[in-house]
């Protein structure tokens, strides 16, 4: 491990590849289950089907250089070797801005909208609205290290990426953030005001507020909260009680892997029901293949026995604006979502989009930074 920021590539052995579709072929699969529906997990047949293709026809060379094409690296931070993908803008005014995925997420999740970011001019935009983009994988995730000991929370991470825009010249810059993103970005704008022109969040963990008459939106964004409470967040209490026991199947079966994943891109996604409707197989994949090939299923696991119940409610002092999109786990109101934030400057609700909105809808979410950061520039 080394302060230096040096050159990444991916490269992954074909030994590894053999082993993938070995232990997939080998799977030793459960029975059907006994409903017509999700309810009771992935179903089989759709597992089935995803890891045969994952198997026989989905080409890793392809996702590689995919990946490969963003200019990648590693540096070492607080005793961490941290990976991240930088792409500098061609417009030299561009605003520096740090960009945080979540779980069961990666940096893949920002292929769509790196370049749009980068280059507004090339794609219709205003070079105004351009972005020197860093999006940094968190500890325990795809190719950063793995934390040994314990205290790798959101506001270690969040202290970590302010080191990360340092080191690469950035005195000040914006965050962004979705899921634990969303933690680390607001962690950012409390922990690092000197610095931070602004955060933008896509998922706003804010507490319902029942005081007055609830409209009628408020009303179904309590009952699908509620819903997702009983009836989704299982996960949640195993990765943030016992993180260590789960990452064995995550790590030794990609069947199970691929099963606790794709779970998540049909419930938390803008998709009626089936992920294919939204996302690609390789997609699909891609997102998977950063958990299965660096064995991260404890490490990433961990992120929640660290944070899950340790979140601030102190209000973040910086320039704010949130996005919530209509799929998203939480989909608080602004008047719910106030009370976190000192200075909202922007608040939207696209029409269409969940959980994992810049594969969902990369236009609009670009667009929702965009917007964010105009907001922050013009200082209302």
């Amino acid at each position: 491990m080394s302060d230096d920021v040096t050159p990444f590539r991916v490269g992954v052995p074909d030994s590894a590849l053999a082993d993938l579709r070995d232990r997939l072929r080998r799977t030793r699969w459960p029975e059907t289950e006994t409903v017509a529906d999700w309810s009771q997990g992935t179903p089989l047949a759709y597992v089935r089907e995803l890891c045969r293709y994952w198997g026989q026809e989905y080409d890793w060379d392809a996702a590689q250089a995919r990946l490969n094409a963003f200019p990648q690296f590693l540096t070492g931070i607080d005793g961490l070797d941290i990976h991240f993908i930088h792409v500098r803008s061609p417009h030299p005014d561009a605003t520096p801005l740090v960009m945080t995925h979540g779980w069961p997420g990666s940096v893949v999740e920002f292929r769509k909208v790196i370049e749009p970011l980068t280059d507004p001019v090339a794609f219709g935009g205003s070079a105004a609205d351009a972005f020197h983009v860093v999006c940094p994988t968190l500890p325990g995730y795809g190719f950063s290290g793995k934390p040994t000991t314990p205290g790798w929370g959101a506001e270690r991470i969040a202290d970590a990426w302010d080191q990360l825009m340092t080191r690469l010249g950035y005195p000040r810059y914006g965050a962004q953030g979705g899921d634990w993103g969303s933690l680390v970005t607001m962690a950012i704008g409390r922990r690092h005001l000197s610095r931070v022109l602004g955060v933008h969040l896509n998922m706003v963990v804010a507490a319902p507020d029942r005081a007055g008459e609830l409209t009628e939106r408020e009303q179904a964004a309590l009952a699908a909260l509620q819903r997702h409470r009983a009836q989704g967040s299982g996960y949640a209490a195993i990765q943030s009680t016992r993180p260590q026991t789960i990452g064995y199947g995550l790590v030794d079966s990609p069947a199970a892997l691929c099963a606790w994943i794709v779970e998540k891109f049909q419930a938390w996604s803008d998709c009626d029901g089936d992920p294919a409707n939204v996302f690609s197989r390789d997609e699909m994949l891609d997102n998977i293949m950063l958990y299965w090939l660096p064995g991260t299923g404890a490490s990433a696991a961990r992120l929640y026995w660290e944070s899950f119940a340790r979140r601030s409610a102190d209000p973040v002092l910086a320039p704010a604006g949130c996005s919530v999109f209509p799929k998203e786990i939480y989909r608080p109101s602004r008047r719910w979502a106030e009370p976190l934030f000192a200075d909202l400057r922007s608040w939207n609700e696209p029409d269409k989009g969940g959980h994992f909105a810049a594969i969902e809808q990369p236009a609009t979410f670009v667009e929702e930074v965009r917007s964010a950061f105009r907001s922050f520039r013009g200082g209302s």
